[in-house]
């Protein structure tokens, strides 16, 4: 039997990968035939939570290398040839980020025609968009008009047919619509539910961060002054950083909202199944407000969602943006029936 070759950046996507292959549908059946390379990216949080998640996965039985390859030249050539073999013979290669950039230039090198999408960021949502209508991969804030080559090529790459299959496994797969041949597959998070919690509750309110200001869809005063009035007017005690989030914006947060910084060591789906929670969740636009609901069911938490941030946009944001976070809120409110929160 072939092997099964997985590139992850994340430490959402490695959590995905070890659902794929580990939960209800067992991708692989055997962990021992998988194969994770982990290209680790260059801020600290995520490495820190890759390091933690990698730990994980190699309890689980899951071969994992770790590729420290964006910080110099060097370290990318040994990187692509220490993985050039695997992915040349690998019979099935799943991805954790279609928008990559890396993996879009290492997606040349292998002859894998069973590729499998292990991510359940919102960019999937953008994902099934994009390939349906032919375009080049590039990432929903950004500009396509003038996308790189590797760009136009990882779209022509993963799109179905001619013996080429494409799984997307998410937890978003309900709301995808892909090419002819394309399968969508849900993630449960049936691993995550057996293995962890349940949780320790807590009263209160718990605030999950976002890096729109770090994407620079959100100006940084606008963000903490509305995270502020947020957190007064719900009483909020805790607010879960995103990975992203620049620490001397979570410092001015912590300030003037008066809450708690967490910087979780694991993805907040692991973090929160474990605990404590809060009785209430707010969210922005986000993964999570698709993911929490799954992995939090039975535990009596709610999760409310954010949906009236598009006032928060910085001028001259492209209507292709805003349109994708209301999408984002619209598809998980009607998914999960959450709550809304508006001020």
């Amino acid at each position: 039997m072939s092997r099964t070759l997985a590139l992850v950046e994340s430490p959402a996507q490695l959590l995905n990968l070890l659902e794929w292959a580990l939960g209800e549908r067992r991708g692989v059946g055997d962990p021992g035939r998988l194969d994770a390379a982990v290209l680790l990216p260059l801020d600290d949080t995520t490495r820190r939570q890759l390091d933690a998640m990698v730990s994980v996965a190699r309890a689980e039985g899951v071969g994992v290398s770790v590729h420290d390859i964006r910080r110099n030249p060097v370290a990318l050539a040994r990187c692509v040839a220490a993985l050039a073999p695997k992915l040349a013979g690998a019979g099935r290669l799943v991805i954790g980020d279609p928008f990559s950039g890396l993996i879009q230039h290492l997606l040349p090198l292998t002859r894998a025609q069973d590729v499998v999408l292990v991510d359940d960021g919102t960019a999937t949502l953008e994902l099934s968009t994009q390939l349906l209508a032919g375009q080049p991969l590039v990432r929903w804030h950004r500009d396509g008009k003038s996308a790189p080559r590797a760009a136009v090529r990882a779209g022509r790459r993963l799109t179905p047919g001619h013996g080429k299959q494409l799984e997307v496994f998410s937890s978003l797969a309900t709301d995808l619509r892909l090419p002819p041949g394309g399968i969508a597959s849900v993630n449960g998070y049936s691993w995550t539910r057996r293995r962890y919690g349940p949780p320790r509750i807590l009263p209160g309110v718990d605030l999950v961060g976002t890096s729109l200001a770090e994407t620079g869809l959100v100006s940084v005063n606008r963000y903490i002054a509305e995270v502020t009035t947020l957190a007064h007017e719900y009483g909020v005690d805790r607010y879960l950083a995103h990975r992203r989030e620049d620490p001397a914006k979570l410092a001015r947060i912590a300030e003037v909202a008066g809450v708690e910084i967490i910087s979780p060591e694991l993805p907040l789906e692991l973090a929160l199944r474990s605990g404590p929670v809060a009785r209430t969740v707010v969210s922005f636009p986000s993964t999570v407000v698709h993911t929490l609901p799954t992995v939090l069911e039975g535990t009596g938490v709610q999760i409310v969602v954010h949906d009236s941030i598009q006032s928060w946009l910085v001028p001259g944001t492209s209507d292709r943006a805003a349109a994708f976070l209301e999408e984002v809120t619209s598809t998980a409110r009607s998914r999960h029936h959450l709550n809304a929160v508006r001020h």
